[in-house]
């Protein structure tokens, strides 16, 4: 994008994919009016990633959730999210055992709401 001349009519934006290890990002011109929708057909998504479904999880231009026909802008990053690895609530339950066992090893007992 930054070293493309700038074409009338044409908006600069990019679509990223971001896995464990390794991000997935294409840097695109598309013509001005594009949606998320094209950008993701011309991004070469889907011949990369067969088995992923876009939509599924979401689309999101920086990091707000957005719909297939919403219009682009100059510089905009599409992303492409995807499901947690983790359940957040089960963390955040065995970090609280973990601390309450860890009190109760050194001779202190909290109640279960105050950690």
């Amino acid at each position: 994008m930054a070293n493309e001349p700038s074409g009338a009519g044409q908006i600069g934006v990019i679509v990223c994919y971001a896995l464990p290890g390794h991000v997935w990002l294409r840097e695109l011109r598309l013509p001005d009016g594009a949606t998320v929708q094209d950008a993701l057909a011309a991004s070469g998504f889907a011949k990369a990633f067969p088995v992923v479904q876009p939509w599924e999880r979401g689309v999101g231009i920086f990091g707000r959730a957005t719909d297939p026909g919403a219009r682009l802008a100059e510089g905009d990053r599409v992303e492409i999210y995807r499901g947690l690895s983790f359940d957040p609530k089960e963390s955040r339950r065995r970090r609280a055992e973990h601390r309450r066992a860890k009190t109760a090893r050194n001779g202190r007992v909290r109640p279960a709401g105050l950690l």
